[in-house]
C-alpha cells in the first residue's frame, strides 16, 4: 500500500541519508489532513517525530516557514533536525504525548495550564508583529470560503436541510456581518488551530505548540477563541470572560484601545465565524474523508 511505501521511504531516509540508527518506528498520530506522524527511536533510546506529508497531497514548505517564524516569538515549537521537502519528510523534536486536553481531563489545574497557554499566545501576538507580515492575509475570500462549508456539508449532507430562499438569505447576511466584524479587528499572527489538542505538556517551560502550518495574519480574537471556546472542552461563560479580560490587559497596545466590552465582542463574533466553519469541516471530514471521530464534537 501507499502507507508501506512511505514508511519504507522514512526508514531509508533516516538510516541511509541521515545516518540514524533506527531501532523502532510506530505511528504517533494522524490529523485532519494527509499528514501523518511517526515516533522513531534510535540505538541510544532517543526519540524523534517524523512528519510524513506525501508531496502530491501536502507541501511541507509552509510548516517549515511558520516554524521558523514562531521560533522568533520565544515559544516552544518542535526543533527541526532535518527536512526533505521534495520527499515530504521532516524530522522533529518529540514533544511527548500529553496534550493539554489530556492533562485537563486528568485533573491538572486549569488556571495554571490556561495561564501558560495564554502567555504563549501573547508572545506570538506581541513579538510576532514582524513575523505576521510574512504570512498570507486572513482575508474576506478566506473567511467566506470557510463559512460556505457549513450550508453544504453540515446543513445539506448532515442534516438533510437545503437552505431555501429565506434561510439562504439569513445565512448570507450573517456571513457578511461576520466577515466585516472579523476584518475590523487588529491584525496579528494567527496560528489558526490554537487549542487543547495542539498544545503539549512539557517537562519544563511550555506549552509545546503543534499544527501551525496554516498560519495567517488575521483577527486578534481568533486564536484566543480557539483556545477558550475549544471544540473539545467547555468552560463556564464567567470564567471565559475573566480569561479574555486578563488577556486583553496583558497585550497592552496590541488590543487597539478596545474596551473590555468591545474586545469581548470581537472574541465572540470571530468565535461564531470559527464554529460555523467547524460545523462544515467536521461534517466534511466524515462524508468526504471518512474520518468519523470529529462528529462527536459537533
Amino acid at each position: 500500500s501507499g502507507m508501506d511505501l512511505r514508511t519504507e521511504l522514512i526508514r531509508e531516509w533516516l538510516q541511509r541519508d541521515l545516518g540514524w540508527s533506527l531501532t523502532r518506528l510506530e505511528p504517533a498520530s494522524a490529523d485532519a489532513s494527509f499528514r501523518r506522524y511517526f515516533r522513531v527511536w534510535n540505538a541510544a533510546g532517543a526519540t524523534r517525530i517524523v512528519m510524513d506529508a506525501p508531496p502530491d497531497k501536502e507541501d511541507v514548505a509552509p510548516y517549515l516557514k511558520v516554524a521558523r517564524l514562531l521560533a522568533t516569538c520565544d515559544v516552544h515549537v518542535p526543533h527541526i533536525d532535518a527536512a526533505d521537502p521534495q520527499r515530504g519528510l521532516v524530522l522533529l523534536e518529540d514533544l511527548g504525548s500529553t496534550p493539554m486536553l489530556a492533562a485537563l481531563q486528568g485533573g491538572a489545574d486549569p488556571d495554571a495550564l490556561y495561564a501558560a497557554a495564554l502567555a504563549a499566545l501573547a508572545r506570538i501576538q506581541v513579538r510576532g508583529v514582524e513575523a505576521a507580515r510574512e504570512l498570507p492575509p486572513y482575508d474576506r475570500a478566506t473567511l467566506e470560503r470557510e463559512m460556505a462549508l457549513c450550508p453544504v456539508w453540515f446543513c445539506q449532507r448532515h442534516l438533510g436541510l437545503a437552505p431555501d430562499g429565506d434561510a439562504a438569505a439569513v445565512l448570507a447576511a450573517t456571513g457578511e456581518f461576520l466577515v466585516q466584524a472579523a476584518l475590523a479587528q487588529p491584525v496579528v499572527f494567527v496560528h489558526r488551530d490554537y487549542h487543547s489538542r495542539n498544545l503539549m505538556q512539557l517537562q519544563r517551560g511550555g506549552p509545546g505548540i503543534l499544527d501551525f502550518q496554516d498560519a495567517l495574519a488575521g483577527p486578534i480574537g481568533y486564536d484566543l477563541v480557539s483556545l477558550l471556546k475549544d471544540c473539545y472542552i467547555a468552560w463556564p461563560r464567567a470564567r471565559v470572560e475573566e480569561w479574555v479580560e486578563q488577556y486583553r490587559r496583558g497585550i497592552g497596545v496590541l488590543a487597539g484601545g478596545a474596551s473590555r466590552a468591545e474586545f469581548l465582542r470581537w472574541f465572540d463574533l470571530i468565535g461564531l465565524q470559527r464554529h460555523i466553519k467547524v460545523l462544515g469541516i467536521f461534517a466534511r471530514l466524515w462524508y468526504r474523508d471518512g474520518k468519523r471521530g470529529y462528529l462527536a464534537d459537533l
